[in-house]
């Protein structure tokens, strides 16, 4: 009885920040002219596809919080994998990217995702953004990408798939690249590839200890095989 008292109490709570998070983004957003928060379920998308989740936005720190000013330099390419309405995308261009790009596979959304774009673009440091309507289980990762960003948007088949990509990509040209994994549902799947080493952490920001940590935003690191 005690344990269900606990875990409603949990469920209200949870229930309750999620709730005044999305009260506050949508406030801060009708300001600045721009609607990257809320859920979108594939169904209304017209996708639903196994391995594809529903859209839900990053926190507009998130990627603040893991990946450093000092991380990115001028020859830097940043990739958001299953962009939704841009709101990574618009935070990667306030860096020092020489481009910064999303792929996502709605149509709808990336087009959602261009205006807010727009709405902001002088405000955003790197001006060379764009978006790709692709799957990104049949996207060929552009070679000169050197940070992905990925918030659980797919997983299963499909995120097998986009390390699939990401290795082959990795082979045509060897370089260093950061893989920055929020929610890292399938951290073991990607570990098991032994091309990334998990380099920095941060803690999610959710109410109770399990939820933060199930929350947190992890970097990864794949480098250049030394030869022989």
């Amino acid at each position: 009885m005690a344990m269900d008292l606990k875990g409603r109490a949990r469920f209200q709570l949870r229930r309750g920040y999620l709730a005044a998070r999305l009260a506050i983004n949508s406030l801060i957003e009708r300001c600045m002219g721009i609607e990257t928060s809320g859920y979108v379920d594939l169904q209304r998308l017209g996708i639903d596809a196994a391995g594809r989740k529903r859209y839900e936005p990053s926190k507009w720190l998130d990627l603040r919080r893991i990946l450093r000013e000092s991380d990115v330099h001028p020859d830097d390419v940043f990739l958001d994998v299953g962009s939704g309405k841009g709101r990574v995308v618009m935070q990667a261009a306030r860096y020092g990217f020489r481009r910064v790009e999303g792929v996502e596979l709605s149509s709808e959304l990336n087009a959602i995702a261009s205006a807010n774009v727009e709405a902001r673009r002088h405000s955003l440091r790197c001006r060379d953004v764009k978006f790709v309507t692709a799957d990104i289980a049949e996207y060929e990762i552009p070679d000169d990408v050197t940070v992905v960003y990925h918030y659980n948007s797919i997983g299963g088949t499909v995120f097998e798939a986009l390390l699939d990509h990401l290795i082959e990509s990795l082979d045509r040209r060897p370089r260093t690249l950061r893989f920055i994994y929020n929610t890292a549902l399938e951290e073991e799947t990607l570990l098991q590839t032994g091309q990334f080493r998990l380099v920095r952490t941060a803690p999610g920001l959710r109410p109770g200890r399990a939820w933060s940590r199930k929350m947190s935003i992890r970097m990864y690191l794949a480098e250049p095989r030394a030869t022989a």
